[in-house]
């Protein structure tokens, strides 16, 4: 009899061990998947519904061994709802940390430098792994342009709060650490300016130049003469205007016109970068007050209206050479 029951022990202890090692190796070695599989685990989904989801995308082999595990490690009520992107042969332990932790998948949106509000929700609303509808209002120049990160069924206001708030904070810093004896009352004024310069140059080093040049009109209190705000009057910055301005154009009664009005526009033509708020208010040093493109990308300062007209008709023959 003893003899039996040492037997049934050995047996037991041999099935024991034997099953300790298959829950081993099916949880720690690689996993059935080929291939980077992506997988969407739905908010209030339980471990049973995790653990199915993942074998029938071919992440794990058992969903039974996956909810032992998830209850061995005390995690089977942490795993997080999101899309998860597993690598090929991701083992089972692997992919329960993966979904404990949270780490999910991020997607991007890029809001180009330069471009309207409108503009920026009309990307924002069409943007396909984003939820819900935009019911945050944005004012001209309230984005900053910039990379935003989000995960799938963000909700669209998300994002335009993140680059309004982002907007906000580099206004406040860039307004804080401004030059003395700027022509410029607030940060409304300098986003203007910042707005004004986005547009006239899409030169990274120009940037501290052509702040130069309108930062000396004003002083001196000359009226700023520049075509982007004569676009933006037309087109009241919902749409690209599509072709060259005409006299005309530069006689359209806004106070956005700045061939008309003096000083600043009452408010910003886009949503300019932050390179171009900072030197908005840390603008180079210089006493050019007229700038023309140079027919090379860039543009060619002056400081005399003589000079600036030498350089038109220079522009001009370029331009007629290459049409």
């Amino acid at each position: 009899m003893l003899k039996k029951i040492v037997v049934l022990f050995v047996f037991l202890i041999f099935f024991a061990l034997l099953g300790v090692y298959t829950f081993d190796k099916q949880t720690t070695s690689f996993g059935p998947s080929r291939e980077t599989t992506s997988v969407i685990i739905p908010k209030g989904a339980g471990s049973r519904i995790v653990a199915n989801k993942l074998t029938e995308a071919g992440v794990v082999s058992s969903p039974l061994f996956f909810r032992i595990l998830a209850r061995i490690k005390g995690v089977d009520t942490q795993l997080k709802a999101g899309e998860y992107e597993f690598p090929a042969r991701i083992s089972m332990i692997d992919a329960l940390n993966k979904m404990a932790s949270g780490d999910v998948v991020y997607h991007r949106i890029t809001l180009p430098e330069g471009k309207t509000s409108r503009q920026f929700l009309d990307l924002i609303d069409a943007h396909p792994l984003l939820s819900g509808e935009i019911g945050v209002y944005a004012d001209e120049g309230e984005m900053l342009p910039e990379t935003y990160s989000f995960t799938r069924d963000t909700p669209k206001d998300e994002v335009v709060r993140q680059a309004k708030e982002a907007m906000d904070k580099i206004a406040k810093r860039a307004w804080e650490n401004r030059e003395d004896g700027l022509p410029l009352k607030n940060i409304k004024q300098m986003i203007v300016l910042a707005s004004i310069i986005e547009k006239e140059t899409s030169v990274p080093s120009e940037r501290g130049l052509v702040a130069s040049v309108f930062v000396n009109r004003l002083i001196k209190g000359m009226r700023l003469q520049t075509d982007p705000t004569v676009i933006y009057a037309i087109t009241n910055g919902e749409a690209e205007l599509g072709r060259a301005l005409t006299r005309k154009d530069l006689k359209f009664d806004s106070p956005y016109n700045t061939y008309l009005y003096y000083g600043l526009p009452p408010g910003p033509i886009c949503n300019p970068s932050r390179e171009s708020i900072m030197k908005a208010v840390n603008p180079d040093f210089s006493d050019y007050l007229y700038f023309v493109a140079d027919g090379t990308g860039g543009h060619a300062f002056s400081r005399s209206l003589n000079e600036h007209n030498r350089r038109v008709s220079e522009w001009r023959k370029i331009r007629s050479t290459a049409n």
